[in-house]
């Protein structure tokens, strides 16, 4: 039979999604984010969407989309934990406290001595990661459940961050370990286009190479135009983030104090901008390799088979209880991360720092789609979902919302976001 003219549209439109493979959650959430964007951008008439706070937004958010990137791989095996604000705060006080105390006595390290920040994130990451293998320890090999272990551990590891610092707030911190908290330390507007182009050119290579192996290997790959599409969609999304950043400037006084600091006079008309933060290529080095670890490593391969049916995991021979281990001490290493930049963007160790990040980050990943059934989740839906639950706050703040109808929002919109997953997927049949 032949197609009438009114459904040439419609099957043109399907077939361009088709051929783009766009994944239709994905988009949902990338539309309910703009619309975020765009409400709240109205709302506080034009102030939302500035450099400047797109600035802060997107350093404010780093901290909780590391440890999401983690808690991926904790819910996918059907586990949870409710440790990692507290874990945080234990490595931060543990950083804090090696290089203002431990490091200057017992090797006379300064707070500017070039190894002082090196040798604290070395021993918070030990710290972090020695903690997180302990709960995968005792879920593991104990069988204790997740649930209980972790939140033993909310309230273990929050107290013994107290005594470490005996209740203080400890700083200044060192310069250079500042640097990983967002506005001291950026790249500036030339190497953040140098940046932007790397990171463009290296997209599109994995697109050509993804292509490539496809062709290789006699998959089925998207067209030539659809290729280029989604190339073109890439390269604007990076150069364009780049753009907006590159876009805040440096405020005049601050600029003059930096000029004084070097012994110079600032020349007349001088004008800088920040670029792109240190914390943000951090978070992009952390989802690039837990994407790696994900979709290109046997590691990752177990994560998301022992998350779809553990019985028959184990039953081929995968050692759950290992990976257990692995997956939680990968977990610690990330909270270890998330306080170098938390307590960098601060300039101290506070005690209320990383509160409640543990409710935060558990629904960054599923309000990204992280299924809390387990066996599916996605690192990109994660720090998309860190990235809406802080624009969420933000913009609240912004219109001036009291903190606890904030709070009533976002538990809202958590329940509404596992919802419209538990729907999806009937509807879908995904599992």
């Amino acid at each position: 039979m032949a197609q009438s003219d009114t459904d040439l549209p419609q099957a043109a439109k399907k077939s361009l999604f088709q051929s783009l493979e766009l994944d239709t959650r994905m988009l949902g959430m990338i539309g309910a984010f703009v619309v975020l964007c765009l409400g709240f951008d109205f709302l506080t008439e034009g102030r939302f969407l500035t450099p400047r706070n797109i600035f802060n937004l997107t350093i404010q958010t780093v901290s909780v989309a590391i440890m999401a990137t983690g808690m991926v791989f904790v819910i996918v095996t059907r586990h949870i934990d409710l440790s990692v604000g507290a874990l945080l705060a234990t490595c931060s006080a543990i950083m804090a406290m090696t290089q203002t105390a431990i490091l200057p006595d017992l090797l006379g390290f300064g707070l500017e001595h070039p190894a002082t920040a090196w040798i604290t994130i070395l021993v918070g990451l030990i710290a972090g990661t020695v903690i997180g293998a302990f709960h995968g320890w005792l879920i593991g090999y104990l069988t204790i459940p997740a649930f209980i272990v972790t939140l033993g551990g909310l309230l273990v590891w929050r107290n013994v961050a107290w005594y470490l610092t005996s209740g203080q707030t400890i700083g200044p911190l060192d310069s250079t370990f500042q640097k990983f908290g967002g506005i001291s330390g950026t790249l500036g507007t030339t190497w953040s286009w140098i940046f932007g182009v790397i990171a463009t050119l290296f997209a599109i290579w994995a697109l050509w190479n993804s292509r490539r192996n496809k062709i290789k290997h006699g998959f089925e790959v998207k067209p030539i135009w659809a290729e280029g599409v989604l190339a073109g969609i890439i390269s604007v999304a990076i150069l364009g983030f780049v753009a907006i950043l590159n876009a805040y400037e440096i405020p005049t006084r601050r600029l003059a104090r930096m000029f004084e600091d070097k012994g110079e006079v600032m020349p007349d008309g001088f004008t800088a901008a920040y670029g792109l933060p240190v914390s943000v290529l951090l978070l992009i080095a952390v989802a690039v390799g837990m994407t790696i670890i994900a979709r290109r490593t046997r590691f990752g391969r177990y994560i998301f088979a022992t998350g779809g049916n553990p019985d028959a995991a184990e039953l081929s021979g995968i050692n759950t209880r290992l990976l257990t281990v692995k997956i939680f001490a990968l977990m610690g290493a990330l909270c270890a991360i998330s306080a170098v930049v938390a307590s960098a963007r601060l300039a101290n160790h506070s005690n209320d720092i990383g509160t409640l990040d543990e409710l935060r980050v558990i629904a960054a990943a599923v309000i990204g789609g992280t299924a809390l059934a387990g066996g599916s989740g996605t690192i990109y839906g994660a720090i998309l979902g860190a990235l809406i639950m802080q624009s969420l706050q933000s913009g609240m703040a912004m219109v001036g919302v009291d903190a606890p109808l904030q709070n009533i929002v976002v538990g809202t919109v958590l329940v509404a976001a596992v919802l419209i997953d538990i729907i999806y997927r009937k509807r879908t049949g995904a599992k």
